[in-house]
This record gives C-alpha cells, structure tokens and sequence, in this order.
C-alpha cells in the first residue's frame, strides 16, 4: 500500500515558513494541485491555525476552461476554501511565445494574493523537465538549479512542498482519497518542448535508467549550491567595485575574467539591462581590457547604452529627439535655464572661460567670443564631429545623435549631438540637467 504523503510533507515543513499561517494553494483544477490542496486541508485539521485559500487562473486558452473553474469552484465549495478566479488575455503571438506569456501573467496574478505563502504543485518529474529544458537551452548555473522549493514572489513566500514527490506518487494518492480533476489536452500535445520531454524523451529514460529524477534532482542541488556561492562572490565584488551610479573599471579588471563576466552581468541587471547575451557581455570585457585610455568601447542593448567614462562604466539611456521642441533657446554667456517638460527636467547652462553655445534644433554649433564680441565663424557640424572624436566618442552614438544622458546630475548629450563632459570641459562650458 502506497505510504501517506501527509506525514513527510508536515515533517518536511520549511523552518522559514513556520510561524506563518495564510496559504494560497495555485489550483489549476489538475491532478497535481488538486493533491496539494488535500494535503493542506488535511494538515489544517492537525494544525487549526492554518488558513487555507486558492486561486484559479483563467487563461481563456482552452473551450472547456470555464468548465476548469467550475469544477475548482465545486471543490473549494465541499472543502470549505475560499477561492478567487482571475481571468488573463494571453498574448498568442507573444515573442516568447503562448507558454511563456501564460506563465508570466499566471505569476503576475499569484503575486497579487493577500496570503503569506502561494503555493504551487510542481512535483520532481516536472522539475526534471525543467532542468533538461535550461540545459538544452544552454542555460546558466542558475537555470540548472531549476525550481526551488522556496523563493520570495513580490511580498509572498512562493513554496513548492512536491518536489520530491514523483508524479507516479501522486497518481496513487488521488486514487487513494479518490480525488476529481480536469485534464488538460493541451498537455498532450507534443509541439510543445515540455510535452515532448515529458512523452517521447522521459519514458525512455525511465526504461535505462530508473532513477533518473533522483539523479537529476541531485545535479540541481548542486547547481543550486554553486549559484549560491556565485551569487555570494558577487555581491562581495558588487560592493567593491560600485560608484554611486557607475562601477570602477580598474576594480572589475583586477579580477579574474571569470570573475569579470559574473560582476558586469549581475551590476547590469541591477542598472535594468536584463536582455543582453553572455557572449556580448565577454567581448565587451575584452573590449574594456585591450582597449587603450583614448578609446571608447560601448555596448548598446536596446534603449541603453554602456560606456565607460573617466574610469568607471555607466549605463545611459538613449533618447528619442522627436521628444524636444523644434525650437531650442540661444544662450548668451549669463547663466540661464531651461525647462522641458517631456523630459521632466531643466537644462542649465553656466558659461566657463571664452567659449559660448548656441544649442539648435538641428545640432551644435560653437562660436569663439572675443570680448564678448561673437565673431561670425560658427563651428559646424563637422567640426563638431571631429571635437566628438578627440573626445572619445564612440562612433555608433555619433552616427546615432542620441540625446540626453542623465548621470548623476550632470547631462552627457544634446538635441542632436552626443558628447561627454571631457568635451564640455574642452569647449568652457558646463551644462546640467536638473531633474524634477
């Protein structure tokens, strides 16, 4: 006779759970969530402080899904469990594809529960599927940890106490406590990779290899021991390293390049660059290590662009010029101000030494004063960028002609113009950008 799984799953209660008394189990109406909801409504009969609730996500992807919710509703009513329902538009032609955007916008509405702890009926066959799937996608020492039995979601615990229960376990509990649940044909459809693990390639893994979600099991926790190490050598070398917005060049390269590539990838999550491969992220830092002082290696994802800056990197946001008015103020040598609302700032320009600007819609131009008499000969554009090329500019933002770059107070473009403030200091004026 199969052993009840109630026992080891109040035995195996994690410690930082203890103490905490609202649950929210994620219900799909399935055979896998159906066993975790009896299981949590057995133990609040041995624990009476526990309140236990579910969620039932409404994708809108199968014809029989309101049929899902029904029989969710049916059981919550027997089990006496509240239940909310959130109905989600998935996007279908979703670059990530139909999966992936159900999975963010089911979380999406997990993250929004009032309990302590969601949770989530992943089991240890499901967690082989997903560390095969990271390592077919090359995924990282991170990826192979796969799912953890807890991580923190938004404000909640997230907590998947069946991890170590194969499926074939549950099947037997649900015949057991003769359990109802929906299935979902869409499970059976091999188009998908998850499905065609789970069909063609794991059976046969299970006719050689019997115990091969222990094994795989175990190559996680290892995974998962050496992310943790990782994570706690980079954060030692985040702390060392980190300028206020920027990070000190010298510091990053006075690592090892195995180093070098951990600290920059997880210094550029932190500055919200979450998409950017490993591969551009090293020939970047070869970039950075035999580049010479009056170079500027960059790396633009998106949006941002990384560069290095009198010694430190800084991630700066590229801007639209279609954002600034056609008609831009002419400043003479006095201090003055600018505001422009669609930047949520003010742009202030103070005059140093005998240089003035004039900033123009179409771009820069720089005239010599003498006396405080403006001689008739505007620098123009190629001027301008050759003044950017002495000043280290990269090519690609001055083919570009990216616009503002706040960092820490000072502005590091202009309408049309990309510059630094090596340029500005340079040219003998000093501009700064001023948020509101």
């Amino acid at each position: 006779m199969q052993p009840d799984l109630l026992p080891s799953l109040l035995a195996s209660w994690p410690d930082n759970l203890s103490g905490l008394s609202a649950f929210e189990v994620g219900l799909s109406g399935g055979l896998d969530s159906m066993v975790l909801l009896s299981l949590l409504v057995r133990a609040r009969r041995q624990r009476p402080q526990l309140q236990i609730s579910a969620v039932h996500v409404h994708h809108g992807l199968s014809d029989v899904a309101d049929e899902w919710v029904g029989h969710c509703q049916a059981v919550c009513a027997e089990w006496g469990v509240p239940l909310r329902v959130v109905r989600v538009q998935v996007d279908r032609a979703a670059p990530e594809g139909v999966e992936a955007n159900a999975r963010k916008l089911r979380y999406a509405a997990y993250a929004q529960s009032t309990a302590a702890v969601l949770a989530l009926a992943h089991h240890q066959d499901d967690q082989s599927e997903t560390v095969l799937l990271q390592l077919l996608r090359g995924g990282s020492v991170k990826a192979l940890a796969g799912m953890p039995v807890c991580r923190p979601l938004a404000a909640l615990h997230l907590w998947r106490p069946l991890l170590s229960y194969s499926r074939q376990q549950l099947e037997q509990y649900a015949a057991a406590h003769q359990l109802r649940w929906v299935e979902d044909d869409s499970n059976a459809d091999t188009r998908y990779r998850r499905n065609m693990l789970r069909h063609c390639v794991m059976p046969l893994l299970a006719q050689q290899l019997p115990d091969y979600r222990q094994h795989i099991a175990r190559t996680a926790w290892h995974m998962g021991q050496a992310s943790a190490l990782i994570d706690e050598v980079v954060a030692a070398d985040l702390a060392q390293g980190s300028r206020g917005h920027g990070f000190d060049v010298a510091s990053l390269l006075a690592l090892s390049e195995v180093r070098q590539g951990f600290v920059l990838l997880a210094w550029l999550r932190q500055q919200g660059v979450t998409t950017v491969s490993a591969e551009r992220v090293q020939e970047f830092l070869r970039q950075l290590r035999d580049a010479d002082a009056a170079s500027q290696p960059s790396l633009v994802v998106g949006g941002l662009a990384v560069l290095r800056h009198r010694g430190e990197l800084h991630v700066l946001l590229l801007r639209d010029c279609k954002c600034l008015p056609d008609v831009v103020q002419a400043f003479s040598g006095e201090s003055a101000e600018q505001v422009f609302p669609d930047w949520g700032g003010r742009l202030c320009w103070s005059r140093r030494g005998g240089i003035a600007a004039d900033v123009l819609a179409q771009g820069i131009r720089l005239s010599p004063r003498r006396g405080g008499e403006r001689l008739p000969q505007p620098v123009g554009r190629k001027q301008v960028k050759k003044l950017l090329q002495e000043a280290g500019i990269p090519p690609l933002l001055r083919q570009q002609w990216p616009l503002l770059f706040g960092m820490d107070g000072r502005l590091l473009a202009l309408p049309g113009v990309a510059v630094s403030s090596d340029c500005y200091d340079a040219a003998g004026y000093w501009p700064e950008w001023l948020p509101e």
